[in-house]
């Protein structure tokens, strides 16, 4: 694309100064002279007047160019296109009543402009700078400059700069210190893969970028900085879905000679200062809670959305001697009842049950509840008393319809908890414009991990693990329970912690039950393990997503939508082709080779 050739020349702005921004002026600053700059949003020629929505930052002011004001103005105006920057010198006059715009806030006003300044000119934006434009993400990633623009966009990164800023002074005033930890650091793989950086000075060795910075943050408790925070970024080499990006900002926070429930009144009230900065809105403390077996036994998934009902009910009695030999056969069979007005025709039954298969299910079963029989595949395999039984355990009424999943029991939960979404969101049970946080607690400390045969750690190798539960660890390692508590907010995890182990011997212990041997442990983590040994404090602390929670504050369907430079699924920044290929010789400082077919397509 050209630029459009121009007839005068770009201007500086010469000792301008802006008076007011763009969402600023009113009524009551009408025949004042005022100084506004910006982009030209749209521009309207009437022959005689030519209009033009000023846009910056915070919003719209309509500007307009008048023979009566300055003919010569009104003639080199007609060069001004969309994006065009400018800067205008005018007098505030009020609209005409039948020229009002009531959906802007400077829809009453208008500005004469008696000089301006082509700052720069602009080519013609790949796609419209408005809100309701429809255009690929992936074009917008690529020019996200002009995507950032738009204002719904512009608005979700300054929320979360307020958002940040709020939760800064609430953590100042309750006096925790802002300690930064380091960026490049050891590689303790322990969950997801850690991103790695060569070392030139230190040759064939390498940094890790941070997952989080926890190790570093009990060693601050250590060293007697008793309440610490940060707002920092980590790193995940993991696959990416709508909420997960490779590098994602954390609201880091540790505090010593504390135990869960001290943990949690103050992330309650650090919320609750979060959400009444920014929304306007007053949360009710203290959040309910419910713990893990609860929270999987009625929804299914450690992170229900308490929004809405639809629980699950374990139905596996009382099909035990099922002629369904499914039901019959399975470790574990659950229900879940739509009540009565859920119309749902066989093509969306079918959908559902391709749905479900996600999730690892096989099929999914359902009966139609009619006033005079039950409508399923399956209904001829149920005897009255099984019929009685379900009727009575998930209070069916005609027009309900119940969905089974029958199966292992992590298949069955996860299957039907995330059914359980699906079904909420089609039949509009899910309020809008309300916050439903639940903490959830009494974790298993351990979960078996069934591609490397072994036990690993449900959140981290160093949550300490319930009272009296440490023996546990040996004898029933599935029964041990975590001093650990997630925060869930809308059916997502915004904030995850614990109580961390303090003594080595119990660290020691933990290792042990995770399959890490004494050498291992020491290769990993020796000097967390030394730290240990010089009057370590009992400690605990959590972790916020903050792209998270601003996701949820702005009602975005994805976290790149709130983050000002965000990847693809693919990891990949379309905006500035990274990552990228660098040159041999950077590789031979790194004393690093690639293979054969990736050498040929590097560059010099």
């Amino acid at each position: 694309m050209e630029e459009r050739k121009l007839n005068m020349p770009l201007s500086n702005l010469d000792g301008w100064k802006r008076t007011h921004n763009c969402n600023e002026l009113g009524l009551s600053n009408v025949g004042q002279e005022v100084c506004l700059m910006g982009w030209v949003q749209y521009r309207r020629d009437h022959g005689g007047l030519i209009f033009i929505d000023l846009r910056d930052l915070q919003g719209l002011t309509q500007i307009v160019f008048a023979p009566e004001v300055n003919k010569q103005a009104l003639e080199e105006a007609h060069v001004l296109r969309t994006e065009y920057v400018l800067a205008i010198k005018g007098v505030v006059r009020k609209r005409p009543e039948d020229m009002v715009n009531p959906n802007l806030v400077t829809g009453e006003i208008e500005v004469a402009v008696n000089e301006f300044k082509l700052l720069n000119t602009s080519k013609t934006p790949p796609f419209l700078i408005e809100d309701r434009v429809d255009v690929s993400e992936n074009l917008r990633l690529k020019y996200r400059y002009l995507d950032l623009r738009r204002p719904k966009l512009a608005k979700n990164i300054i929320l979360r700069s307020k958002a940040a800023q709020s939760v800064r002074n609430f953590l100042n005033e309750s006096g925790f210190l802002e300690i930064e930890t380091p960026v490049l650091t050891k590689s303790t793989p322990e969950g997801a893969r850690d991103f790695l950086v060569p070392s030139r000075v230190n040759q064939g060795k390498f940094y890790a970028l941070p997952q989080s910075p926890q190790l570093f943050k009990q060693l601050l408790m250590c060293a007697g900085f008793d309440r610490y925070y940060q707002i920092v970024k980590c790193f995940r080499d993991e696959d990416l879905r709508a909420d997960r990006q490779p590098e994602f900002t954390q609201i880091d926070i540790e505090m010593s000679f504390v135990e869960e429930d001290d943990v949690m009144a103050m992330a309650e009230g650090l919320m609750a200062r979060v959400f009444k900065d920014t929304l306007g809105v007053d949360l009710e403390t203290p959040f309910p809670r419910m713990s893990y077996a609860q929270a999987i036994a009625d929804y299914g998934l450690d992170k229900p959305d308490l929004r809405f009902g639809l629980t699950l009910k374990d139905v596996t009695d009382i099909v035990r001697g099922s002629e369904f030999r499914l039901f019959a056969r399975a470790e574990l069979v659950k229900a879940l009842s739509v009540p009565e007005g859920a119309v749902l025709s066989r093509k969306e039954i079918d959908d559902l049950t391709d749905f479900v298969r996600i999730y690892g299910a096989q099929g999914l079963a359902w009966i139609k509840i009619k006033e005079d029989t039950w409508q399923s595949p399956i209904a001829k395999f149920l005897s009255q008393e099984e019929r009685d039984g379900l009727t009575k355990a998930l209070d069916l009424k005609p027009g309900d319809i119940v969905f089974f999943q029958a199966g292992p029991k992590e298949m069955v939960n996860t299957a039907l908890g995330y059914l359980r979404l699906k079904l909420g969101e089609r039949f509009g049970l899910i309020p809008e414009d309300t916050f439903s946080f639940v903490w959830i607690t009494d974790f298993p400390l351990l979960e078996w991990d069934e591609d490397e045969k072994r036990w690993v750690a449900r959140h981290h190798p160093f949550t300490s693990p319930q009272p009296g539960h440490l023996d546990k660890l040996k004898q029933d390692p599935a029964s041990a329970l975590a001093r650990a508590y997630d925060l869930v907010l809308n059916g997502n995890e915004i904030g995850g912690g614990s109580i961390r182990i303090h003594s080595q011997e119990m660290q020691r212990e933990m290792f042990n039950a995770l399959g890490i041997d004494k050498e291992e442990a020491e290769e990993k983590f020796g000097f967390l393990l030394s730290a240990l040994e010089y009057g370590a404090p009992p400690h605990g602390g959590i972790a916020f997503g903050l792209d998270r929670i601003i996701m949820l504050l702005c009602k975005a369907k994805s976290i790149r939508d709130v983050i000002a430079f965000p990847k693809t699924q693919k990891a990949t920044c379309l905006l500035t082709d990274a990552p990228s290929r660098v040159t041999s010789r950077q590789l031979r400082e790194l004393s690093i080779r690639l293979r054969e077919k990736e050498a040929g397509k590097m560059g010099n």
